[in-house]
């Protein structure tokens, strides 16, 4: 289960740029969607906001670029209705910083060039901002293929656009990709030409995106990074793990399970399909009492929040004492009082997982005993499936299981 060809990269959640060394560990400080507020640590309900609406046009991208891949509408399609349109509320999704997202460094061709990347299960491509770079690249490293020995053109164009206004743009290599000393090679790749304001230096830090999902998703419709280190046999062990962690030690391990930081047995999800990373859930309950049969998700480290349908959503909180629609901060938002004590957690493959730690996310900016809440429901999501993001996985350690399509959930060592 540990090989030995196994390697350990450590993450960072986005507030302010560490400088990076070739060291295998990376020092993370995870106070994204936080502002200060006179001292006190608030909500960037601004940031949540942004945030979460981008993870949903990630999703809808998503269905679109399978049906384009494989000639077929994904099984899940239905849990999107198209023809409803999510309404923001009240805050202006603009000059929008330090959202919540996980990076780490990485090197790419031959001499190898240093960028980061943001670290997504719930996408698959790899780009990274290009030395051609025209537009919303100021800040950013930049890749050069013109300047790597093992870089191949394939002359192929690059586009991302969702409909929140985050555009990429730029052209398809093949180079060598470098993960600590992991290398995936031949590994494709899209050198960036243009990237929207969501994507500059202020709002985005890392340089790009490492997709960790599986290939029908990719825009390239190329293998994911992971991969092409398993088609390669880069690692023994077609697993990769996380330990998540707001108080640092935040780690993704390449090539198997991390021995140190979880205790106990794995509960194994089998996945319903080889797209995303989606599996099903059992419930999720308030006080012990389950609010929700089984059910499809997304688990996703690329978002912050757990994302439901509205009536279910709405049940959700009727069992919460003091929970209410939060429309100040937008449509499907909700606020708790901050003395909030009620137990909150997800039962996955009979596994409780306690989440009443990382439910609350804290006070609102003026009314420091009102806090915003961790579930949040989207107008478009039908009930079909939910999106989980990192208030759960961040309560346990996860083992992605490549080979035989599943992910594990252990308890976190403390």
């Amino acid at each position: 289960m540990f090989p030995s060809n196994a390697f350990v990269l450590r993450v960072a959640a986005i507030l302010f740029f560490t400088a990076f060394t070739a060291a295998q560990s990376i020092s993370i400080s995870k106070r994204s969607l936080y502002i200060d507020h006179g001292g006190v640590r608030v909500v960037d309900a601004t940031s949540l906001v942004k945030h979460n609406l981008r993870t949903i046009e990630k999703i809808k991208h998503g269905f679109h670029t399978y049906y384009r891949n494989i000639k077929k509408i994904h099984p899940f399609a239905g849990g999107i209705d198209l023809s409803r349109k999510r309404a923001t509320g009240t805050v202006p999704l603009t000059s929008v910083k330090d959202e919540g997202l996980w990076y780490c460094l990485i090197e790419i061709g031959t001499p190898r060039q240093k960028v980061t990347v943001n670290i997504d299960t719930g996408s698959s491509d790899l780009f990274v901002s290009g030395n051609n770079c025209r537009s919303g690249c100021e800040g950013h490293a930049r890749y050069d293929p013109s300047a790597s020995s093992t870089s191949k053109n394939l002359h192929k164009s690059f586009g991302i656009q969702l409909a929140d206004n985050s555009t990429t743009f730029g052209f398809q290599f093949s180079d060598v990709v470098s993960i600590s000393d992991l290398d995936a090679f031949p590994q494709t790749l899209a050198a960036v030409t243009n990237y929207s304001a969501n994507f500059n230096i202020t709002n985005f830090r890392p340089d790009g995106l490492m997709g960790m999902a599986f290939q029908p998703l990719s825009q390239m419709n190329a293998p994911p990074v992971f991969q092409t280190l398993v088609y390669e046999n880069a690692v023994d062990c077609p697993i990769f793990s996380f330990k998540l962690s707001n108080s640092g030690g935040s780690e993704l391990y390449l090539g198997g399970i991390n021995p140190n930081h979880f205790t106990g047995e794995f509960t194994w999800v089998t996945l319903t399909h080889k797209s995303w990373w989606i599996a099903y859930f059992d419930n999720i309950s308030v006080n012990g009492k389950g609010v929700i049969g089984p059910t499809a998700a997304i688990f996703d480290t690329g978002s912050s929040l757990i994302t439901g349908d509205p009536a279910t959503v709405s049940r959700f909180y009727e069992r919460i004492p003091g929970a209410k629609p939060a429309p100040v901060i937008g449509e499907g938002y909700y606020s708790i009082p901050c003395d909030f004590h009620t137990p909150i957690s997800i039962t996955v493959g009979g596994k409780v997982i306690d989440i009443s730690a990382t439910f609350n996310y804290g006070p609102f900016k003026n009314d420091l005993t009102t806090c915003v809440a961790g579930v949040v429901s989207d107008a478009q999501l039908t009930g079909l499936f939910w999106i989980l993001g990192d208030n759960v996985l961040r309560n346990v350690y996860t083992a992605w299981d490549v080979g035989n399509g599943r992910i594990g959930f252990a308890d976190l060592r403390v």
